[in-house]
C-alpha cells in the first residue's frame, strides 16, 4: 500500500520520520521550541535536509538545547563550535545562537514559558490550512510577519518571516501539510 506524503518529501529516512512524525505536530515544549529556533536559525540559506542529517550534531554540540547552557556561551565555546564539523560552522549563526537563548530566557520569565508566548500568534489553535499541492503554500503569513517582528524586538536573530514561517509549519502552529497527504486528517483531528 502506498502512502501519500507531501511532496517535499524524499526517499531519504530521515525526512520521511520527520514528515511523518514530527512535522506540523503542535509543540508545547519549551525545549523543542528552542532545538527549533536554533535549527531553523541555521537553516537560512540551506536545505531543510542539510539540518536534518546534522540535527544530532547539533543536540551534542548545543547541549540538547538547554536554553540556560547556551545563553552562557562566550567566546571560546564559539570558537570551539566554529570548529566543529558536525554542525554549520558559520559565526554569525554561532553567535545568534547564545544571542537567541539570552532572548529566550527573557520570554520566558515575562511570560511564564516560551509556549505561552509563542501561541498568541495564533490565538493558540493550530491554523489548518487546506493546500492541494505542499507548493501552494506560502514562504509567509500575517501571523510570521508579526512574529518576526515581535522576535527581532525582544532581540532574536535569524528570525525573518520566512523562517518564522518555516518554524510555524514545524512546530504545529500551522498545518500545511497537502490535503491529500495521509498526517493532513491526522493532525487535524
Amino acid at each position: 500500500m502506498t502512502v501519500s506524503r507531501c511532496g517535499w518529501v524524499h526517499d531519504d529516512p530521515i525526512e520521511v520520520a520527520y514528515h511523518d512524525e514530527e512535522w506540523g505536530v503542535p509543540v508545547h515544549s519549551d525545549r523543542t521550541h528552542f532545538e527549533f529556533i536554533i535549527l531553523d536559525g541555521f537553516q537560512a540559506g540551506l536545505s531543510w535536509i542539510t539540518i536534518l542529517r546534522k540535527r544530532e550534531n547539533f543536540r551534542a554540540a548545543f547541549e540538547h538545547f538547554d536554553p540556560e547552557r547556551v545563553a552562557r556561551y562566550g567566546p571560546d565555546k564559539h570558537r570551539e563550535l566554529l570548529q566543529n564539523s558536525g554542525i554549520i560552522r558559520n559565526r554569525l549563526k554561532i553567535a545568534a545562537a547564545t544571542t537567541n537563548a539570552q532572548a529566550f530566557l527573557k520570554v520566558q520569565a515575562e511570560f511564564g514559558s516560551f509556549d505561552a508566548y509563542i501561541w498568541r500568534f495564533v490565538d493558540g489553535q493550530t491554523i489548518h490550512n487546506a493546500w492541494g499541492s505542499w507548493k501552494e503554500a506560502p514562504a509567509t503569513s500575517p501571523e510570521s510577519d508579526a512574529m518576526a517582528k515581535d522576535l527581532k524586538q525582544r532581540g532574536f536573530k535569524f528570525v525573518g518571516s520566512t523562517i518564522c514561517y518555516a518554524y510555524m509549519q514545524a512546530a504545529g502552529m500551522v498545518n500545511d501539510h497537502a490535503i491529500d497527504c495521509f498526517r493532513y486528517a491526522e493532525i487535524k483531528a
